[in-house]
């Protein structure tokens, strides 16, 4: 057998709301806050295009187990169209490959928005990840490889127009996972006679989280900066940048072994003050499904739906998923969160994905 691999990184979990930047891909925003955290395990829950900023949830060590349900999530977005000008993708990130003018009023694009309120098909942008034949569509895009997607039913739950200004107009848009914002606009575009592309995107809201509890990536070192040093009084942050210091001029081997000792120890407490402060941000794995049902476990039921085992719960659903918490031996009243499961056909609750400290 071979060496097991060994885990880099703490143990953490729960789920970070960020507030994307600009020109990041969803990937540099979850390598940036696994970094910060000094998470051994992270993953995001849908990419958002570099041009778009907004809502984008981080989930961290078991929150990771339960990042498809956000996926699948209701989303909300509010968009600038662009009018008169189509791009290789659809928005200000590409290449203009057609103009025409533009001659539309407010009540034009008011009364062509009411044809896209509902259950709609729409065909996906080549620029977007979804795959074809294990290629992201966006890579075979950028290499002038067309493919042909079949159209996709979504919902459009609402479509607001905000504001409007000759050649570009704001919208806010709620709907369904897989919706395109960028292929709305075009449609949008093409609808009014016009063309149309997207010139700015921000997403509000993902599943259950809005922007109002969302952390730029800023405000997580300087959360993370504050929280480290105040573990230190003025003397022991200066002890400890003076180690640093011969440290780094004269090797490690400058230092006694109790010096070695004392730095371990100082940077050990300040970094613990800064994991600390990062870690009352983190939002309860649970959350994540917090418009779901809920069934209440008692001590026999929890044990065997830690073990993998389906259990009949009185007055629970009949249908679709749950979260289920129960109670653990020797842990008192509390209910904890176990995970999530699924009424089978006899009634009977099974357990899908379960938090592994809970058991």
């Amino acid at each position: 057998m071979g060496k097991r691999r060994r885990s880099r990184g703490r143990p953490v979990n729960g789920i970070i709301v960020v507030d994307k930047f600009k020109g990041a891909s969803s990937n540099d925003v979850l390598q940036k806050v696994k970094r910060i955290f000094g998470a051994a395990k992270a993953g995001h829950t849908g990419s958002l295009d570099p041009l778009a900023t907004g809502v984008l949830p981080i989930c961290l060590g078991e929150a990771t187990k339960f990042s498809q349900f956000l996926l699948d999530s209701d989303k909300s977005y509010r968009t600038t169209v662009q009018l008169g000008v189509k791009t290789t993708t659809g928005d200000a990130e590409g290449e203009v490959v057609e103009e025409r003018p533009v001659q539309v009023t407010r009540s034009d694009v008011e009364a062509v928005l009411t044809q896209f309120l509902g259950e709609i098909e729409q065909i996906p942008s080549m620029y977007s990840a979804l795959k074809h034949k294990g290629q992201p569509l966006y890579k075979l895009a950028r290499e002038g490889i067309e493919v042909e997607r079949p159209a996709r039913k979504i919902t459009i739950h609402r479509i607001e127009l905000l504001d409007f200004e000759a050649d570009r107009f704001v919208l806010e848009v709620d709907c369904t996972k897989g919706t395109y914002i960028r292929t709305l606009a075009e449609d949008i575009g093409e609808a009014l006679g016009c063309l149309a592309h997207v010139a700015e995107l921000r997403r509000l809201k993902a599943g259950p989280y809005a922007e109002q509890v969302a952390y730029s990536i800023e405000q997580l070192e300087s959360i993370k900066f504050e929280g480290r040093s105040g573990m230190l009084t003025g003397e022991q942050a200066d002890e400890l940048e003076s180690l640093f210091a011969r440290m780094d001029e004269a090797g490690r081997d400058s230092l006694e072994d109790d010096e070695l000792e004392r730095l371990k120890e100082l940077s050990s407490r300040r970094n613990r003050g800064g994991n600390q402060a990062l870690d009352t941000l983190l939002l309860p794995l649970d959350t994540s499904v917090s418009n779901w049902p809920e069934v209440r476990l008692g001590v026999n039921s929890s044990f065997y739906v830690s073990q993998g085992q389906p259990v009949l719960v009185p007055q629970a659903p009949t249908s679709g998923y749950v979260r289920i918490y129960g109670m653990v031996e020797g842990g008192g009243e509390e209910y904890c969160f176990l995970g999530v499961g699924e009424v089978l056909d006899d009634g009977r609750i099974a357990p899908k994905r379960l938090v592994r400290s809970a058991a």
